[in-house]
């Protein structure tokens, strides 16, 4: 046996076959045509063609980190989720941050929501919750999901993105305001993935023992304070280096800085949701502190970067559907067109067994059902294992215990406006949210959004987002107005 052989470990293709020549493929004779019995060459080049699966349409461009949730304070009182269940208990977590408008080669420091997607290892299965750096979003129906996004996207003849899409959907979309104000605001940009608050955004259940609910929002407050970029420091920054804050969270941690988030949650008995002044299930809204105060709950610590960004930041699969014993879901009508949405695209993605990939594979105990076969089938049983229920051999059986307590359903079937509660409007959290800046916060959203606005080319789409500044807030409508107008006619 040579040295080499000796010393070195052998290549080897897909099936296990020692490789003799990596360097030259084979040939008819020296310089002439290659061989279709290359097995090697034709594997080789057959896998480059598909290293890469289809990006997310949404949150295409992210980063994450392993690490830890641990109970501070006794919330037994509201859930009975097990991974809450005593303070002091840890929770081994996956955090993925992102973008959300553009691809995967974005860059990071853009103006523009940042995802927010926490995967809790718990002893019941995994926990996904999917939320964003904003407790709000620009619309409540999950059917106009898809044309928000396209009117964000790249159009399909510039290839780039156009104010005019933008506006256009927003001028049709007055429940936007809120978020655009947020998007627009000094937030906009946050600084680092470190930086920047974390929020669960829909409205969750929680269910106690006594099998009493609540609904619930959830808010990690970030211990490293708030920081953020403005519109010329983001724009330096993204030309400097667009990894930005893939950079900042990798290197962090590295030199063992760990970033950690507080847990606090508003929580409301499920009875007084009906009567409450907001619609307490609309995205597009939120629920002021003074009515629900925060509650601490715990602290997400994150302590471990991926080994491999594409197997574990790529390939990671959350879905708002997956909820554990004590948690489930509200009405949010976005929350529930999300319930379908986000399983169904890593199925497209990622294939019907990405579940079994070890990043989105529970940690803290076993899968165990009927699911058989399908592309890149890793734990298919054979043997005599039966693959229906219910059986007599000893398969696993189901518990007769909801995970959460029942909704109430009342009424006709068909396509429903939510029903109005007392403030429920498109404007008034918008104004809320203005009149709450100082004055130079003010100065800069105003900024922000006169400077996209300007570009719009239909002098109906801008009078039309004008509209809804000027219902926000009176000031805050004359002002984007002025400076709109003056972008203009420079």
């Amino acid at each position: 046996m040579s040295k080499r052989a000796l010393t070195t470990r052998t290549l080897t293709t897909e099936s296990g076959a020692p490789v003799a020549d990596n360097q030259n493929s084979a040939s008819a004779g020296i310089g002439g045509p290659l061989l279709l019995q290359d097995q090697h060459l034709l594997e080789k080049l057959a896998r480059f063609n598909r290293e890469r699966i289809p990006e997310r349409v949404v949150h295409a461009r992210g980063s994450g980190a392993y690490g830890h949730f641990e109970v501070t304070d006794d919330v037994t009182g509201f859930t009975h989720a097990d991974f809450l269940s005593e303070v002091g208990r840890r929770t081994e977590v996956f955090l993925r941050f992102s973008t959300v408008a553009d691809s995967l080669g974005g860059a990071d420091a853009v103006r523009d929501p940042r995802g927010f997607a926490l995967k809790f290892y718990t002893a019941d299965g995994n926990y996904d919750l999917v939320g964003n750096n904003t407790p709000v979003f620009f619309i409540k129906d999950p059917i106009k999901f898809p044309d928000f996004i396209h009117s964000q996207k790249r159009d399909p003849f510039t290839g780039k993105q156009e104010p005019d899409n933008v506006w256009d959907f927003w001028a049709h979309a007055p429940e936007a305001t809120h978020q655009v104000t947020w998007l627009m605001g000094d937030r906009g940009i946050p600084a680092s993935y470190r930086h920047m608050n974390g929020y669960g955004s829909h409205t969750y259940q929680w269910t106690n023992a006594d099998g009493e609910a609540f609904f619930v929002k959830y808010h990690f407050k970030t211990n490293q304070g708030i920081r953020c970029l403005s519109g010329e420091q983001a724009a330096e920054l993204a030309g400097k280096d667009p990894n930005s804050h893939q950079t900042d969270l990798l290197q962090a941690i590295e030199r063992g800085v760990h970033p950690s988030w507080t847990l606090y949650v508003q929580l409301m008995p499920a009875a007084e949701a009906a009567d409450y002044r907001f619609n307490p299930f609309d995205l597009t809204k939120v629920w002021p502190h003074k009515d629900y105060p925060l509650q601490r709950v715990g602290r997400l610590v994150l302590d471990r970067n991926p080994d491999n960004v594409f197997a574990e930041v790529e390939q990671a699969a959350f879905s708002p559907n997956n909820f554990v014993p004590g948690i489930g879901p509200s009405p949010d009508k976005m929350l529930q067109g999300r319930l379908f949405a986000y399983a169904d695209a890593h199925r497209y993605r990622l294939g019907v067994n990405h579940t079994q990939l070890a990043v989105n594979a529970p940690k803290a105990t076993t899968a165990q059902n009927y699911g058989r076969d399908g592309l890149m089938a890793a734990n298919s049983q054979g043997r005599g294992a039966k693959n229906y229920e219910p059986n007599s051999y000893d398969g696993p059986v189901e518990t007769g215990r909801p995970l959460s307590a029942p909704l109430t359903v009342t009424g006709w079937t068909g396509t429903h406006e939510a029903p109005l509660h007392t403030k429920d409007d498109a404007f008034f959290q918008a104004g809320e949210l203005y009149r709450l800046m100082s004055a130079e916060e003010r100065s800069r959203l105003v900024a922000n959004i006169a400077g996209g606005l300007s570009q719009v080319s239909r002098d109906d789409v801008i009078e039309k987002n004008l509209a809804h500044f000027h219902a926000a807030d009176p000031e805050y409508g004359k002002r984007v107005e002025e400076a709109v107008r003056a972008l203009r006619e420079d």
